[in-house]
């Protein structure tokens, strides 16, 4: 199977139903998408295909040929990407790190999608969870990037938000995953063992 990421054509020897995300990873050694629950929920392991974001972790890659596949790796690349990247600087959005190539990915897909995005568009594509609860500073960046003013008391000015209420859904939501992924990656463990043994059986 072929696949185009990056503007590159790759040969890919995996499975069809292979995830894009091990595919990424594993198979090319691109590091940057991020591995975070397994199940399609923290948003660590976003990528665009064909301009939308799409979490990886669950996308076999059997639906990917003749798709274009965009990582962290080649975002800068694309003359959004690249102002969301800076944004990120000038508002010194990571701390740990992790998770920041999929909040970057999710931005650049929703500016790419709408230029100037409300409030409300924003909340609503910008659900990738944080575990060093870097929403103000994210929320800062896209809001510059999509020319939305804010005031001097962090309010909207003609937009409401509610900051605490994100916040606490996000942490529920980021605590949930984190439970759920310690047996996703228990079963993927599992499953490359059994691969392996069988391997070696043969």
């Amino acid at each position: 199977m072929k696949l185009q990421i990056n503007d590159k054509t790759y040969d890919i020897q995996a499975d069809a139903d292979t995830p894009l995300l091990w595919v990424i990873r594993d198979e090319l050694s691109l590091t940057g998408t991020k591995y975070g629950c397994g199940l399609a929920q923290c948003g660590a392991c976003s990528v665009m295909v064909d301009g939308a974001v799409v979490r990886s972790c669950v996308t076999p890659i059997e639906g990917m040929a003749g798709r274009k596949i965009t990582t962290i790796e080649a975002i800068t690349e694309d003359d959004v990407g690249k102002k969301v990247v800076d944004a990120w600087i000038k508002h010194q959005v990571p701390q740990c790190g992790y998770c920041q190539s999929g909040q970057i990915m999710a931005a650049t897909a929703l500016l790419k999608q709408v230029r100037q995005p409300t409030n409300e568009q924003i909340a609503a594509a910008m659900v990738n969870l944080c575990r060093c609860g870097t929403y103000n500073a994210i929320t800062a960046a896209v809001h510059d990037l999509a020319g939305i003013v804010v005031a001097p008391s962090g309010a909207v000015t003609s937009q409401t938000v509610k900051p605490t209420e994100h916040r606490l859904n996000k942490t529920v939501a980021a605590a949930t995953v984190a439970v759920a992924g310690i047996g996703a990656v228990a079963a993927i463990h599992w499953k490359k063992s059994q691969k392996a043994k069988a391997e070696g059986d043969e």
